[in-house]
């Protein structure tokens, strides 16, 4: 579905990486940390879901599209 995510991680900047890796840790309190691949998909969805100019953009682009 989205391709190699795992490269888009792999070439991120050491310490946005390492922010990643210990939000993930402490995001999974004491579980299996979250991968920072994993996290990129999730913040980026939301981010695009709740950007306001986006969405009152692409209303206007596609008018029957929810």
């Amino acid at each position: 579905m989205f391709g190699n995510i795992s490269a888009c991680a792999d070439e991120l900047p050491a310490a946005l990486h390492r922010d990643l890796a210990e939000y993930g840790r402490i995001l999974a309190d004491g579980a299996t940390p979250i991968e920072p691949a994993k996290l990129i998909v999730s913040m980026l969805e939301r981010f695009v879901a709740t950007d306001r100019g986006f969405t009152k953009a692409r209303r206007q682009e596609r008018p029957n599209i929810p």
